[in-house]
This record gives structure tokens, sequence and C-alpha cells, in this order.
């Protein structure tokens, strides 16, 4: 009974420390799963804003994606985001979806 207590307290550290261990991974994971989502929201986001001003500034909507890359500066990294733009009209806002792509 007394070695079982004796084992019970040095491995109480060890349970411990490796509970704290596993918090932070996930903790670790969490935030950049975070972080990639926020990148995605962002782009969707700047896209919406460059097209809106292209509306105000033109009267159109720009026709597709590589308009807004050319002439209002948006920026997407093929290699991460996939992103969806389908007009309807040119007077009518764009559907913009902005996928990220499997690593």
């Amino acid at each position: 009974m007394r070695k079982a207590r004796q084992l019970g307290r040095a491995l109480l550290p060890a349970a411990v420390a490796l509970a704290a261990l596993l918090w932070f991974l996930t903790a670790v994971c969490n935030l950049e799963t975070g972080h990639w989502d926020e990148g995605r929201a962002q782009l969707e986001d700047a896209i919406r804003r460059a097209a809106v001003a292209c509306y105000a500034a033109e009267g159109i909507y720009p026709p597709d994606l590589a308009y807004l890359e050319d002439h209002y500066g948006i920026q997407v990294d093929e290699t991460r985001y996939t992103v969806d733009y389908a007009v309807f009209a040119s007077n009518l806002m764009p559907d913009i979806t902005v996928l990220e792509n499997e690593p």
C-alpha cells in the first residue's frame, strides 16, 4: 500500500505536465485554425469592397475577378484559396465565395 501511494505521488507531476502539454497543443491548433478562417474572411471582404468601389466609380460591377486584380489591387493566393466570382448582371452585386484549398 505504501509503495502504491509513493508511485501515485511520483506519477502525479508527470500526469499534470502531460495534461498541460495537451491543453497547450490544443490551444495552438485552435489558434491556427482561427487564423486561416480569418484570412479567408478578410479576402472575401476585400473582394466585396473592391467590387462596390468599382460600381461606385464606374457604374458597373466588375465582370470577373481578373478585372479586380488588374484595376483594384486584389491579390489572391491561388495555392491557398479558390474564389468563386459569379456575375448575374452588371448592375447586380456578384455572388462572391472564397474557399480554402486543402493543404
